[in-house]
């Protein structure tokens, strides 16, 4: 921009010299007349930094995350970003588009719908068999959410004690990590157990009509504790205890869009995991941030604070170092691959190298 005005007033000069005297002198330094801005360069040595003050700011760099369900406590991370002002900091604009029963996020972001996307990796795995061109950025849950829940009438008291049981899930690819945990039972859910569809409320195990449910530690769980059942009533089996768990939420991007903007992802990383630790240091706020989003009436405040507090349990598990946060674990990511192949989520193993990337998540940390 700069060199534009020096073209703009060498142009002029001869004009400016017919106007006044003064005005030539003080415009000498703009001449692009190498001897003039050698005699004049003391008095115009402000001009460069006036012009470069003078230079509009660069415009956001637009990014579209992809959620993988309607906005609440279990994005608050990004929500919060958002508010702080945090993607803007780093010169992005970015629109968060909310999920739903429809939506795919792989397949808006694989379409170009989206640049980054929020999903599962047992959904991830799939699309990338499927020859989608897509990869993971980030891990931002490092433990799974998922456990069975069961009414202590049930007599449901460990694993074992699901033969001849109703179990409910809501399938649609959401049945894994129960399918590794029969098979490490050694049960048939075709002839050991009734395993059945699930619907998206817990009305089916309030009306005794299952005797264990499918339920995310931090929402459909404390659904039931909001219905008035007390926690000591309730038995639950937890998939990362029984070693069939498989892992969730992350961030994956476009290749083609992420080949071209590798550090526009890093930024986007680094703003969003920055919302995470304050959404996890500050839940009351990261629910607020969260409510502004939610459709009226869809959920309450304090549902969504309880949901808060158990997000950070998955993000940030006990002992875990927070300075790997948003990195994939090796060891994890292959178990989940595992599960998916053993259980026809994906026909051939998975080219796990491939899948997900940590180079994103260094360059944020820096």
């Amino acid at each position: 921009m700069n060199g534009k005005k020096h073209k703009f007033r060498g142009g002029l000069l001869a004009i400016v010299m017919m106007l006044s005297v003064s005005l030539m002198a003080g415009c000498g330094g703009n001449n692009n007349n190498p001897a003039a801005e050698a005699t004049t360069a003391p008095e115009t040595s402000a001009a460069p930094e006036a012009s470069a003050a003078a230079e509009p700011a660069a415009d956001p760099v637009t990014v579209k995350l992809q959620l993988k369900w309607v906005p609440q406590a279990q994005f608050a991370g990004y929500f919060v970003a958002q508010d702080k002002g945090y993607y803007k900091e780093e010169g992005l604009n970015v629109e968060i588009l909310p999920g739903g029963p429809d939506i795919v996020p792989e397949q808006q972001v694989a379409g170009g719908s989206a640049d980054i996307g929020v999903g599962w990796v047992a959904s991830l795995l799939p699309s990338l068999e499927e020859g989608m061109p897509l990869v993971q950025i980030a891990q931002i849950y490092q433990k799974s959410g998922l456990v069975l829940v069961s009414k202590k009438s049930a007599g449901i008291n460990s694993a074992a004690d699901l033969k001849g049981k109703k179990v409910g899930n809501w399938m649609g690819g959401n049945e894994f990590e129960l399918l590794a945990l029969f098979d490490k039972y050694k049960f048939d859910p075709n002839k050991d157990l009734s395993f059945t569809k699930q619907g998206f409320t817990m009305d089916q195990f309030l009306g005794d009509q299952i005797d264990a449910a499918s339920a995310m530690t931090y929402n459909e769980y404390q659904v039931v504790l909001e219905s008035g059942i007390k926690a000591e009533d309730l038995n639950v089996i937890d998939m990362n205890t029984e070693g069939v768990a498989m892992l969730e939420d992350n961030l994956f991007a476009n290749k083609e869009w992420l080949a071209e903007n590798k550090q526009t992802a890093a930024k986007f990383v680094r703003a969003s995991l920055k919302g995470w630790k304050d959404a996890i240091a500050d839940p009351a706020a990261a629910v607020d941030s969260v409510m502004k989003q939610a459709e009226d009436g869809s959920t309450t405040k304090e549902h969504q604070l309880t949901m808060m507090t158990e997000v950070a349990k998955l993000i940030l598990p006990e002992g875990f170092d927070s300075a790997k946060m948003g990195f994939t674990d090796a060891a994890a990511f292959q178990q989940t691959a595992d599960i998916s192949q053993k259980f026809g989520v994906i026909k051939e193993p998975a080219k796990v190298d491939a899948a997900y990337t940590n180079e994103i998540v260094e360059m944020a940390a820096k």
